[in-house]
């Protein structure tokens, strides 16, 4: 439509231009015609005149002159007469033109000067009038000039008629041309167009069945239309031998999983019951930006994750409002159907006050059980008025799960993360039957750690309101029951993983979550690669043979700050990379809200600017820092031209970024550097596994990385992208969801 709207506008434009060239031609002509006229007639007035008045002016009859005057002074478009004396004085004046006015002085006294008629257009009082002086002579001496003044507005008025009466027709013309235009192609392009772009968004949401006699109409598209047509049956017979297959399937968890198997499994496993996700982070955050809403997709491993199973599955998800034109696009029940391009789920927000966010997410969660989790070596923060906010919002996000699962019986809730960690025991209080997983994104410390928070037992009773707890890795399942053990009195079952609390059994199992490997990744042509690649190191001012990355949010816990030192320390130790290598820090800024976050932003940006100024040669810094949000294509670009990714977590539930980079590497080449103390180095045990603390080890892990040769690349990548290509987030979730069922 935005491409039809600027082609009308070239056509108007150009009629304009057209119309205003013509019209301009036509002012001209007619203003010198009208000119020409006037010129004339006042001419031939002025030397009429001049035989009268010559022997009255010469005999200084004064009431002779003044009768004349007064003869002409009702004529049409005649303005009036004077008589001027040689000295430029007047003498006399019609009764209409005020006997002070010194209008037309030059103009008489050029006439007087060189003897003979001279005219010009001039203003009297608003009126713009021709002037014309004619010499008087007394045996062939001048004696005085007679003026006659002739009214010329109405040549201006002729004028602006003439452009008022083009303009109304340039208007006509293009509302008609516009109109025809609009009707020819709304006729002819856009409405066919539009049912075909409906098909082809039908069969590739799997609803092959949907007939295009909407379309059969059309002669102009009547080729593709038959082509169109043929791949539609193409597609039905290929989806539905694809069913056929994830059906005869879905019985054992082997490789490979996709979106279509996991849709096909749950039609099985579910049957008619609805998955509702909760979570504090939402998938997508509707921002005003310069007067429009956008959206995006947040930095969450999180919502990286799970988002891929949403538009598999459906369902509603349940989150936080956070984005400042949330409010503006949902409907009267606070929900919006996403993704906003193609929608495939329903998103419900939540609405917090300032006093609500601050207390449960910038306090709690993130300057209380963030900490708490990560052996980072912050201390936590635990405040009453926080944790008083904290049970508040829970219960609020409890109060919604009810309310929107009220018409089903046994609905399958899975909460998301430690922002939430009190509401499975809510939601259950309140509805007993619902089938209810609670997944830690983060780690679960050891009981000593954990036993230091002040509403410990809560959160732990809490927790133990779900039928199901995940946790990323074993060792975290262990922590999460040695921990129930010391501060809960519960039956703990350490054969089967199980918590028996008040009669109620809780399975505690990992689950170490993934990304959608098939769906997104590994399909970014490289041909387009090389060119954004190219594009995109010009745009940053980047001219080196190596690139080394980091990804991560701009948070205590990824060893930013580690990194940056094991980055300087490989700097002095292999002086021979400078101006050769380049390390690219993303840095997507977090929790912004929280001094400690803040600080630390402050601290990454200073060593970064000490390490350049320390190694800085013209035309090349060690580190380019971006502190901003990219989304995952434009992290695509990154992964591929990157030489080394640096994942150095000091703690972490499992971290996607390596996987991500894995995942983009369809050409097997690139390192990845991991730290010893992510979940994710449990799994991709071909990278090259460091302790983040030990600078000295990372600068070495560098050096080897940068010196690997492509055969062990490819043998080491190849291996991680099986491992991530077998156990993808679409199987993670089958797995969680066929352990669920079984328990209920």
């Amino acid at each position: 439509m935005k491409q039809i709207i600027v082609a009308l506008f070239i056509i108007v434009t150009v009629i304009a231009l057209i119309i205003s060239a013509f019209t301009v031609n036509q002012v001209n002509r007619e203003q010198q015609r009208l000119k020409s006229d006037l010129e004339y007639r006042s001419t031939i007035l002025a030397e009429s005149l001049k035989e009268t008045i010559e022997p009255d002016f010469t005999n200084k009859s004064a009431d002779s002159l003044q009768k004349v005057f007064d003869k002409f002074s009702n004529r049409e478009r005649f303005a009036g007469l004077g008589i001027y004396d040689n000295k430029g004085n007047i003498i006399a004046v019609s009764s209409t033109i005020p006997e002070a006015t010194s209008a037309g002085q030059e103009t008489v006294d050029n006439a007087l000067d060189a003897d003979k008629a001279t005219g010009d257009y001039t203003k009297l009082g608003s009126k713009k009038v021709y002037l014309l002086a004619a010499p008087l002579h007394d045996n062939k001496s001048v004696v005085g000039a007679l003026v006659v003044i002739q009214n010329a507005s109405y040549i201006d008025d002729r004028l602006n008629e003439i452009w008022k009466n083009n303009f109304i027709r340039l208007l006509v013309q293009a509302s008609l041309l516009s109109l025809a235009t609009l009707l020819l192609i709304r006729w002819i392009i856009y409405t066919p167009i539009k049912n075909l772009v409906e098909t082809l968004r039908l069969a590739r949401a799997g609803n092959l069945k949907q007939d295009s006699q909407g379309l059969t109409n059309s002669l102009f598209f009547r080729p593709l239309i038959t082509e169109i047509s043929h791949i539609r049956r193409s597609l039905l017979e290929a989806r539905t031998s694809a069913s056929e297959e994830a059906r005869l399937r879905l019985e054992k968890l082997d490789s490979p999983w996709t979106a279509q198997r996991l849709k096909e499994f749950i039609k099985e496993i579910i049957k008619d019951k609805t998955i509702f996700m909760v979570s504090n982070r939402e998938p997508y955050i509707h921002t005003k930006n310069g007067g429009k809403i956008r959206y995006y997709f947040p930095a969450s491993g999180m919502v990286t994750a799970i988002e891929p199973i949403m538009q598999s599955c459906g369902g509603t998800w349940i989150a936080f409002g956070s984005g400042d034109a949330d409010k503006t696009v949902v409907d009267k029940n606070n929900k919006i159907k996403v993704p906003p391009d193609e929608p495939k789920y329903t998103l419900r927000r939540i609405w917090l006050s300032q006093k609500e966010r601050q207390g449960y997410y910038d306090g709690f969660s993130n300057e209380g059980l963030w900490p708490l989790c990560h052996i980072a070596h912050n201390r936590p923060i635990f405040r009453k008025e926080d944790w008083e906010q904290y049970e508040n919002v829970n219960q609020k996000f409890a109060n919604v799960i009810v309310t929107e699962t009220k018409n089903h019986i046994k609905p399958i809730i899975l909460i998301q993360d430690f922002h939430l960690s009190l509401v499975s025991r809510m939601v259950k209080n309140q509805k007993p039957n619902a089938i209810l997983a609670i997944f830690w994104h983060i780690p679960w410390p050891n009981p000593e750690s954990f036993s230091i928070c002040p509403w410990k037992k809560e959160i732990l009773d809490g927790m133990l309101g779900a039928d199901l707890i995940g946790f990323h890795t074993q060792l975290h399942c262990n922590n999460f029951i040695e921990t129930v053990g010391r501060e809960l009195e519960s039956l703990i079952d350490f054969e089967r993983f199980t918590i028996t609390r008040n009669n109620h059994v809780s399975q505690v199992k990992p689950f170490p979550i993934s990304i959608a490997f098939q769906n997104g990744y590994g399909d970014f042509k490289t041909t387009d690669y090389k060119h954004e690649a190219e594009k995109l190191l010009k745009n940053l001012g980047i001219k080196t043979k190596y690139i080394g990355l980091g990804v991560d949010r701009l948070d205590y816990t990824k060893g930013i700050l580690e990194r940056l030192k094991a980055i300087e320390i490989f700097f002095i130790k292999y002086p021979s990379y400078r101006g050769n290598l380049t390390f690219i820090q993303i840095g997507a800024p977090s929790r912004t809200e929280v001094l400690k976050y803040r600080e630390f932003t402050q601290d990454v940006e200073k060593e970064v600017k000490r390490i350049n100024n320390l190694f800085k040669i013209r035309g090349w810094e060690p580190i380019v820092l971006l502190k901003k949000h990219h989304s995952h294509e434009e992290l695509q670009t990154f992964y591929k031209m990157t030489n080394v990714c640096l994942v150095t977590s000091l703690h972490d539930g499992m971290n996607l970024v390596a996987k991500e980079f894995v995942a983009a590497r369809d050409d097997k080449k690139g390192v990845l550097i991991l730290s010893q103390y992510t979940g994710a180095s449990r799994e991709l045990k071909d990278a090259i596994i460091v302790n983040p603390y030990n600078g000295e080890q990372t600068a070495q892990a560098i050096k080897t990385a940068l010196d690997m040769e492509p055969g062990e690349q490819k043998k080491r990548m190849g291996a991680m992208r099986e491992v991530v290509k077998n156990f993808n987030v679409y199987r993670w979730s089958a797995e969680l969801l066929k352990t669920i069922t079984e328990l209920n």
